[in-house]
């Protein structure tokens, strides 16, 4: 079936970067694109009509952690200082354990299909088309494997492995203790999920290989997830640089910064993928005299999963999107945690850019859009995705910025510095992943999205209302989180 999309601006693909086509067709047959460009004349068994819209690849999100995020919703504008803004929660760090609020099998099960249902439906109705899901544990990794089937979308999954957690003693203090044989559990678990699942949903899955954290593997752990990737060809992602805890924890067990310890394991390469990043060892906060961590970075070309809406609410980012993009680091997005919409992530990442660079050209719409789709790509090793063009699947995305009722589009002079500035996911009106309309006129093909909230909503309240049995010190939900305002309750 061969079906034509019409009468909008295509972002289009030149080579090296995107092109802006001005009333401009998109032709694909079945799974791939066939045209890109010029008005099409040819015969066609569907047409999309898009006047006054953005014709444009779909988004490829390269560091998504599934679920509602209930308990992050609690450290918005909080948090304990000497975390340093990472965000953990006392009760973050037991509670999955924690007898008395340990949930049945099939609470759990239930619990899982509805924040991985949750987890896609968002991502998908944003138009991200392709997803990297940041090394959950397997259950959650079945289950988003499960609704990728159903939704249709495109996915690297694999669990992350380490040898230790973060845990608190009986004070609430973070200790960590490195333990090999986890370490070697967790491996096997993750390479024998993703032998199992790649491949799948007709090639739109795929494995990547999830050390969860620099500082939560041993060296020897690095070097086996480098040989596992090798041997299976496929790409990897880890948190690292992400914090002071982490930068200065692995200083003092290693005497290494956490990119010299990726360097030292084999791992640095453009399908790398590092979660964060921003801490590196000339970062200011760290008040570090050493290293040379952005020139290792830019010299492999790393990847760098910004997750700037996400870190901004922890008080950080980059420093600087301008020193990173010209030492030669792919800069790519993630949204994170919530919420999952990488416009709004664009827009964040342009505007923090320009701040901390003090430059009003760093950071440019088109370099955050770049990011947000040919990044994902670099950082895949995939050239048939994140862009517009003769022969890449069709992964497309249509985006709205002729709706007659809002007014934050008008006037539009480039509608690619317009979504940028003044759009949000809700504005996007069509998706299409491997040649299939999944998102029509703003909603998902046969799925009631208001149901699903309703049902979030509830099992986050119930979250909320249990938290002093899961917490540390029995506090409840509403102490770790204060209002904005005093309260009233009426009954």
């Amino acid at each position: 079936m061969r079906t034509l999309i019409r009468g909008g601006w295509v972002v289009g693909f030149g080579g090296a970067t995107h092109v802006l086509i001005r009333n401009g067709a998109v032709v694909y047959e079945g799974n791939r694109i066939v045209h890109v460009g010029a008005p099409y004349e040819g015969a066609a068994d569907a047409v999309i009509d898009a006047p006054g819209m953005l014709v444009m690849p779909g988004f490829v999100d390269v560091h998504v952690h599934s679920g509602d995020r209930a308990g992050h919703r609690l450290i918005s504008d909080g948090g304990r200082p000497e975390y340093f803004g990472t965000p953990i929660l006392d009760a973050g760090v037991r509670h999955r354990t924690h007898a008395a609020a340990a949930p049945s099998a099939v609470q759990a099960a239930a619990r899982l299909e509805l924040e991985a249902t949750f987890t896609v439906a968002e991502l998908l109705r944003n138009g991200i088309t392709t997803f990297v899901e940041y090394g959950a544990h397997p259950g959650m990794q079945k289950a988003i494997l499960a609704q990728v089937e159903k939704f249709g979308v495109r996915a690297y999954l694999g669990p992350g492995f380490w040898c230790g957690e973060w845990e608190a003693d009986a004070g609430g203090r973070l200790v960590r203790d490195l333990d090999e044989a986890t370490g070697e559990r967790t491996f096997r678990t993750a390479l024998d999920f993703i032998a199992s699942i790649e491949g799948r949903a007709e090639g739109r899955v795929r494995g990547i290989v999830v050390p969860r954290s620099v500082e939560s593997c041993t060296p020897a752990l690095l070097r086996r997830a480098r040989e596992a990737a090798d041997e299976l060809k496929l790409p990897m992602a880890t948190h690292a640089a992400y914090s002071v805890l982490e930068f200065h924890d692995v200083m003092q067990r290693y005497h290494r910064t956490p990119i010299e310890m990726l360097e030292d394991a084999g791992m640095l390469r453009p399908t790398l993928n590092i979660g964060h990043g921003n801490f590196i060892a000339d970062n200011p906060n760290l008040n570090y005299s050493g290293g040379r961590d952005l020139e290792l970075m830019g010299r492999a070309g790393v990847t760098v999963s910004h997750c700037a809406l996400n870190i901004i609410r922890r008080a950080r980012t980059l420093d600087t999107w301008e020193r990173y993009r010209a030492a030669g680091v792919n800069l790519a997005l993630g949204t994170d945690t919530y919420p999952r919409d990488m416009i709004m992530n664009m827009r964040t990442a342009s505007y923090l850019g320009k701040v901390t660079s003090r430059n009003l050209r760093a950071a440019s719409a088109g370099q955050v859009f770049e990011a947000a789709t040919l990044g994902g790509s670099r950082a895949l090793g995939r050239t048939d995705i994140g862009r517009l063009a003769p022969g890449a699947l069709a992964d497309i995305v249509v985006v709205d910025l002729a709706r007659r009722d809002v007014l934050r589009h008008t006037p539009s002079f480039d509608p690619v510095k317009t979504l940028v500035e003044c759009g949000i996911g809700d504005d996007v009106a069509t998706v299409i992943v491997d040649g299939v309309v999944r998102v029509k006129e703003g909603r998902i093909e046969g799925f009631d999205i208001g149901a699903l909230r309703d049902r979030v909503q509830a099992a986050a309240e119930d979250s909320w209302q249990a938290w002093s049995a899961n917490d540390l010190f029995g506090r409840h939900a509403h102490e770790l989180s204060p209002a904005s305002f005093p309260g009233i309750e009426n009954s």
